[in-house]
C-alpha cells in the first residue's frame, strides 16, 4: 500500500470519527446526553448513575415545572430531586422546551425524562413510557376578570357557540378535549403565560388548562386582568375524564422505569412525605393518586 493511500485512508477515518461524535452529541435543548465511549454498553440507568447527572425537560407550567434564575424549580422538578438523589444521581439539569416538543425531543435522546406532570393518555403511552401516577388533576378556565361570558367548564364553552373563543395549549390534554367535544375554532398557545396573554389581551373568551397551572398564575399575577372559573373535571362522551400526570421515559428504558417506580412508591406511599415535598407549590392531598389508579389502567382507557 503505499505511502498516499495509507494517508487518505487515516484521513477518512479520522473524519468519521469526527462526524461519529457529533451525531452522539445530541445537542438541542438538553445540551445533549449522547453516548460516550466510557458509556457504551450502560443502559441509561447506569448511565446516569456513573455520571452522577440527569438531564431533565419541562415546559412552562408552573407550579408542576419551569426555570427561574437558571435553576429548574416547581413540584414535579423537586420531586425528582428527591428520586434521582435517592438512585445516586446528585446533580439535576433542566432545559425548557416547548411542550409538542417534549416526547419528540426524550425519543431523540437530547434529555433522559420529561418532568412536567404530562397527562397520562393513551396516544402518549404508544410513543413513550410513563411512571406510576404522580399527581391528580382538574381543568379550569381562565377568563377576564367579571367571567363576562359566564363561562363554568368545557361544556359552558360548547353551549356558547361562535360567541366564545377558547385557547387551549398545543398538544395539551385540553386540546384533546376541545376535540372531542367539536370545539374547532381554538388558539393553540405553547405555554402556559400565552395563554393568559391571550385572555388578558381579549384574544380569546377563555384559557383551559389545568386548575393548580391557572390558579398559581391568577395569585402571582394580580394584576393581570384575569381570574378562574371553579375546577371541573371534562366530560368526554358522557363520562368525567380521570387526569393523571407522571414522568415521561423512552420505552427501552425499562430498568430506568422500574427503579424510578421503586422511588416513587415511598412518596406517593406516605401523605406526610409527598405534601412536604409539592405543599409549598400549592398541591394539596387531593392531587394524590389513589392506590388502586394504575399507569397501565390510564394507557388503556
Amino acid at each position: 500500500m503505499t505511502m498516499r493511500r495509507k494517508a487518505s485512508l487515516a484521513a477518512a477515518a479520522a473524519l468519521a470519527l469526527g462526524l461519529m461524535t457529533a451525531c452522539g452529541d445530541s445537542g438541542g435543548e438538553g445540551g445533549g446526553n449522547g453516548d460516550t465511549g466510557a458509556d457504551e454498553g450502560m443502559n441509561t440507568l447506569e448511565r446516569i448513575q456513573e455520571e452522577g447527572k440527569v438531564v431533565l425537560a419541562v415546559a412552562e407550567e408552573r407550579p408542576y415545572s419551569w426555570i427561574e434564575d437558571g435553576e429548574g424549580t416547581g413540584a414535579t422538578v423537586d420531586m425528582h430531586r428527591e428520586i434521582f438523589g435517592n438512585l445516586g444521581v446528585d446533580e439535576v439539569e433542566v432545559v425548557e422546551v416547548d411542550w409538542n416538543a417534549l416526547i419528540p425531543g426524550l425519543n431523540a435522546e437530547r434529555y433522559d425524562a420529561v418532568s412536567a406532570g404530562m397527562s397520562i393518555l393513551p396516544e402518549r403511552c404508544a410513543e413513550a413510557a410513563f411512571s406510576d401516577p404522580e399527581i391528580m388533576y382538574t381543568t379550569t378556565l381562565m377568563v377576564p376578570e367579571g367571567n363576562p361570558k359566564n363561562l363554568s367548564d368545557l361544556d359552558s364553552v360548547v353551549q356558547a357557540g361562535d360567541d366564545v373563543h377558547l385557547a387551549v395549549l398545543a398538544g395539551g390534554i385540553e386540546d384533546g378535549y376541545a376535540d372531542s367535544l367539536g370545539i374547532d375554532d381554538t388558539t393553540k398557545v405553547d405555554n402556559a403565560q400565552d395563554g393568559m396573554d391571550v385572555v388578558a389581551s381579549g384574544r380569546a373568551d377563555a384559557f383551559a388548562m389545568t386548575a393548580i397551572s391557572l390558579n398559581w398564575m391568577v395569585d402571582n399575577n394580580p394584576d393581570s386582568g384575569v381570574e378562574t372559573t371553579e375546577a371541573f373535571q371534562a366530560v368526554i362522551d358522557g363520562e368525567p375524564d380521570v387526569g393523571a400526570g407522571s414522568t415521561v421515559f423512552r420505552k427501552e428504558d425499562t430498568e430506568l422505569l422500574d427503579a424510578y417506580n421503586e422511588e416513587l412508591a415511598k412518596i406517593t406511599g406516605d401523605v406526610d412525605k409527598y405534601m412536604e415535598i409539592v405543599g409549598d407549590y400549592g398541591f394539596t392531598e387531593e392531587n394524590l393518586p389513589p392506590e388502586d389508579l394504575t399507569t397501565e389502567e390510564l394507557c388503556t382507557e
